[in-house]
């Protein structure tokens, strides 16, 4: 359930759709209680990795400065 909200947060910050055609082919949701744990962790990685793709192929949400990098701290825009 975190990565389907993890999707859903960046979809709205960005406003951008995260295409999960993978993940939607699995047919699992987190709700599908009565699938075996083997399925679930498919979806979880497939899920995951089409989440981490879509935000490789686009500008990052997140710019850091070189004096935020030394506090430790990142501007969300």
């Amino acid at each position: 359930m975190l990565m389907i909200h993890i999707k859903k947060y960046y979809e709205g910050i960005t406003n951008e759709e995260i295409s999960t055609n993978r993940y939607n082919s699995l047919t699992i949701s987190p709700v599908h209680i009565h699938k075996d744990k083997k399925a679930h962790k498919e979806a979880l990685l497939v899920l995951g990795d089409e989440i981490v793709t879509h935000i490789h192929g686009h500008k990052p949400v997140t710019n850091y400065s070189h004096d935020a990098a030394r506090r430790g701290v990142a501007a969300e825009h």
